[in-house]
């Protein structure tokens, strides 16, 4: 369903969710592109100490482009209600951005029918490669699909997101790995840093919905 559509009420929405990650079984992880890179970025990934904080973000009014072409503002993509998963990624990354990518696509497998209610944004630092075609190419090699929405736009929307949420470093070879998550609603986030397991990002979601559903009685 296209970001924006689809309001719905987040106290219910929490609860459903919550209740849908009670049980949770393994499902295969998607499959590699290339394991020698896979392999390299793994030992990065490992030297990575994971460490969560709560931060506030003031998203910029600045427009994006979506993988299938449509243009639309961060705000407006994301004021569905529908908890968020967000991470920066650029199509040509052969460490950081193979293993975040392939984190979310495990997590979102763990998340079963609840995948459909939790909103994942992978927003391009590399906006002038990053095409909506390329990244329709690069979605497919994680098994995304509906509800994993890629963006790009111009070099200096790309930055202006990046700066919000804290993570511009001027030269996307630099870029940290991050991943931040939100409930649905709000200024603040919870800020990954590092390389999260599937494991780890699923606590740390299902401790913000907890927090959340507790907020909203």
């Amino acid at each position: 369903m296209p970001a924006g559509r689809c309001r719905i009420q987040l106290p219910a929405l929490l609860s459903s969710l919550a209740a849908g990650l009670i049980a949770i079984t393994w499902i295969s992880p998607v499959s590699r592109a290339d394991d020698e890179m896979m392999s390299d970025a793994t030992e990065i990934a490992a030297s990575v100490a994971v460490r969560a904080s709560i931060v506030d973000v003031d998203l910029p009014v600045v427009q994006l482009t979506r993988a299938d072409g449509r243009a639309v503002t961060l705000a407006n993509a994301l004021s569905d209600r529908r908890p968020v998963v967000l991470n920066f990624i650029y199509t040509s990354c052969g460490s950081t951005c193979p293993v975040l990518s392939q984190m979310i696509a495990e997590f979102r497998a763990r998340l079963g029918a609840a995948r459909s209610r939790v909103h994942v944004v992978s927003i391009s630092i590399d906006p002038e490669q990053d095409t909506p075609p390329v990244l329709r190419k690069y979605a497919k090699r994680f098994h995304g699909g509906p509800g994993w929405d890629y963006y790009t736009g111009t070099l200096g929307a790309s930055e202006a997101v990046q700066k919000s949420f804290g993570v511009y470093r001027g030269d996307k070879m630099s870029h940290p790995p991050v991943t931040f998550l939100r409930d649905g609603t709000g200024t603040q986030w919870t800020r990954v840093d590092g390389f999260a397991t599937p494991t780890q990002l699923l606590g740390y979601f299902q401790r913000l919905l907890a927090a959340a559903r507790g907020n909203s009685t």
